[in-house]
């Protein structure tokens, strides 16, 4: 944090007219400003001078202080670093699943010990299905708590994470990789005609490969007919009942995508029928939640193996892979950091492993 608190004197007064306590001293921030800090509201004198021993601690990176308290210190620093519904996502974890174990204890006297107690009591509880938590979950868990620890070890000189050395609970899990055929996507997006919000906005996915945030953020000026290409830089959350614009996933995330004739035509078509939409607006003004059901629905009526939104974009990837086209084409058009798809994907057509096979063994009759 950077702060230092000079010529302190213990200032804690009582406020005559509610009753309450307060604190009042003077510190230098993190820029050697002198500055005074006051703090109101204490019910007793202790619970002032508490708040001012956290403060002092937190103001020195004092490892004495509160696990609690550092967890105020690590929210500060990471907090305005990551997006939104990132932070949300890891304060619910902290919140609900690491401060109800560690939050009274000094951060210098967490042991590896309490980390292994503490990964028995998470490994015991229960969802709302009354199932106990997956092995991703329990390791995106540990890792929370893990990325506490390590930020106190780079930063503010905690000697070692006793969360690495307790080791992991759970494991990685990659998650089935479903996805359609051609066919079965025709099969599919027949059955969505009947809505066009639903029809074009699976189209796109289908055919471009488009993460699910990077469809609903798309406005009418992210799409040039004439060129017949898709502007993709930025992403859509819909965060407590608002909607939240941020840049996308990755870096490499941001490009241009260039869509079949087809689907061109279609895309402008849509767009005609969008009655006086403006450059800015959203040409898919839906949501995740939407999206999902109609996924169900199209699924339902035409007996299509069910999917997840996401998989059509490994169904576009799987879709490029059968055609041939080359590990470093498909993560340009897609927008991964990295050509390991190609591991990723494999898998999908075991049938290329026997052509392999015949094609070695032609080439060894041949050289013979």
């Amino acid at each position: 944090m950077g702060w230092k608190v000079v010529n302190y004197i213990v200032s804690a007064y009582k406020d005559k007219k509610t009753g309450k306590w307060y604190l009042f001293f003077y510190y230098k921030d993190w820029q050697g400003q002198r500055k005074g800090k006051t703090k109101r509201g204490f019910k007793t004198k202790r619970e002032a001078l508490e708040w001012e021993r956290e403060f002092l601690q937190k103001s020195d990176a004092n490892l004495e202080m509160t696990f609690e308290a550092f967890v105020d210190i690590y929210t500060s620093d990471i907090q305005n670093r990551l997006k939104e519904n990132t932070w949300l996502t890891k304060k619910s974890i902290i919140d609900q699943k690491i401060l109800p174990y560690f939050k009274d204890k000094k951060l210098c006297d967490i042991k590896p010990a309490d980390v292994i107690a503490w990964q028995n009591e998470i490994m015991s509880l229960k969802d709302k299905q009354g199932k106990v938590f997956s092995p991703t979950y329990l390791k995106t868990i540990h890792n929370q708590l893990s990325a506490i620890f390590n930020h106190a070890v780079r930063f503010y000189e905690l000697k070692s994470n006793p969360a690495r050395r307790a080791g992991n609970m759970g494991k990685e899990r990659t998650k089935e990789m479903l996805f359609w055929i051609k066919d079965e996507y025709t099969m599919f997006s027949d059955a969505m005609m009947d809505k066009p919000i639903s029809f074009y906005a699976f189209e796109i996915l289908y055919w471009c490969g488009l993460r699910l945030g990077e469809l609903l953020a798309l406005t009418k000026e992210d799409m040039d007919i004439e060129k017949g290409t898709i502007r993709i830089n930025k992403s859509y959350q819909r965060i407590k009942s608002r909607d939240v614009i941020t840049e996308p996933k990755t870096p490499k995330s941001i490009r241009v995508v260039k869509m079949p004739d087809f689907l061109t035509e279609e895309i402008q078509e849509y767009m005609k029928s969008i009655y006086g939409i403006k450059d800015n607006q959203r040409l898919f003004p839906i949501t995740k939640g939407y999206l999902h059901n109609e996924m169900k629905r199209g699924c339902k009526e035409t007996g299509v193996k069910r999917i997840r939104v996401h998989d059509l974009r490994h169904s576009h990837v799987s879709l490029l892979i059968e055609m041939g086209f080359s590990a470093v084409a498909i993560a340009d058009r897609v927008g991964h950091e990295n050509i390991d798809i190609t591991y990723r994907y494999a898998h999908l057509f075991p049938s290329k492993q026997v052509e392999i096979a015949d094609k070695l063994s032609i080439e060894r009759g041949e050289g013979i």
